[in-house]
């Protein structure tokens, strides 16, 4: 599976404490429409943590049957537990998403072998390639480089998002090994792209999707002039969706575009006012339409 540009961590947006399918799908119209490679329902933006079971489930196989055939889908199904992740994992395949996306076991701060037998024991019981997910401020534990190599034997592994922070660590990780580098963090998918990385799976490109995708399309055609030009442009809005925990100033940015409720479930909760404010300005001065 060849993965490259932009995939959208799609937000669930939520409306008298359920999920609002019908903003949902006006979500997922927009992202097609403006020629993301893909999305990525259930992830962190897509707020895996505070979902029920079945609500997971839902919105992948909603997300599925709207997009499989358009776009790529990435279904968020890892779980700190393998049974747990092999379970979401086997219903993900059942609907027709194209691979899963597998976070680093969090809380429980697998040893090295431990994340490599989970990783292939949830590809081998799926049958779905898997994007691995390294976000260790999330999770208490990164997936070692030695560990990524030895993972991009197995026939299933066809990714990494990088989300630890670190430009470097690409690097070693193409040193390594041949697998692909996708960005987890808007701010660096240029500088990443630089040293090898394919692409972003993005948060910024909930509300910018067409920008994101042409920013990726111009690093991979090498015209790294544009990208530049449109990274220098973009990035307050890049910074600004990390002034408070994701997802919420995504949410509240779609929610000032009209887009979908301003709604979050504990312990999520509203930005505060002043950098609500500070994202508001960002918003328009890059003339986002807001009703």
């Amino acid at each position: 599976m060849k993965l490259s540009g932009c995939y959208t961590a799609i937000v669930t947006p939520f409306r008298n404490g359920e999920v609002d399918y019908i903003a949902l799908r006006k979500l997922v119209q927009r992202q097609i429409a403006s020629g993301v490679t893909g999305l990525v329902p259930v992830g962190t933006t897509g707020e895996s943590p505070t979902l029920k079971f079945d609500e997971h489930n839902k919105v992948i196989e909603y997300v599925a049957n709207l997009a499989v055939g358009k776009c790529q889908v990435i279904a968020g199904t890892g779980a700190n537990s393998t049974a747990e992740a092999i379970e979401l994992s086997k219903f993900a395949a059942s609907v027709g998403v194209d691979a899963t996306l597998q976070v680093t076991p969090y809380y429980n701060k697998p040893t090295p072998e431990g994340l490599y037998r989970h990783f292939c024991t949830v590809a081998d019981a799926s049958g779905l390639p898997v994007v691995l997910y390294n976000v260790p401020s999330r999770t208490g534990r990164e997936i070692p480089v030695d560990v990524i190599a030895r993972l991009s034997k197995h026939p299933l592994m066809t990714a990494v998002k990088e989300a630890g922070g670190s430009v470097e660590r690409v690097s070693a990780i193409l040193d390594a090994c041949e697998i692909t580098v996708l960005s987890g963090d808007d701010s660096l998918t240029l500088p990443m792209m630089a040293v090898g990385a394919k692409g972003v799976i993005s948060v910024a490109s909930n509300v910018i999707p067409a920008e994101v995708t042409a920013m990726t399309k111009a690093a991979l055609d090498g015209d790294y002039a544009t990208a530049t030009a449109m990274h220098q442009r973009l990035y307050p809005l890049f910074r600004d969706l990390f002034l408070e925990s994701n997802p919420i100033p995504v949410k509240a940015a779609l929610a000032d575009m009209g887009l979908i409720a301003e709604e979050y479930r504990l312990p999520l909760c509203e930005m505060t006012a002043a950098n609500r404010d500070k994202l508001r300005l960002t918003l328009k001065k890059l003339g986002c339409k807001m009703p």
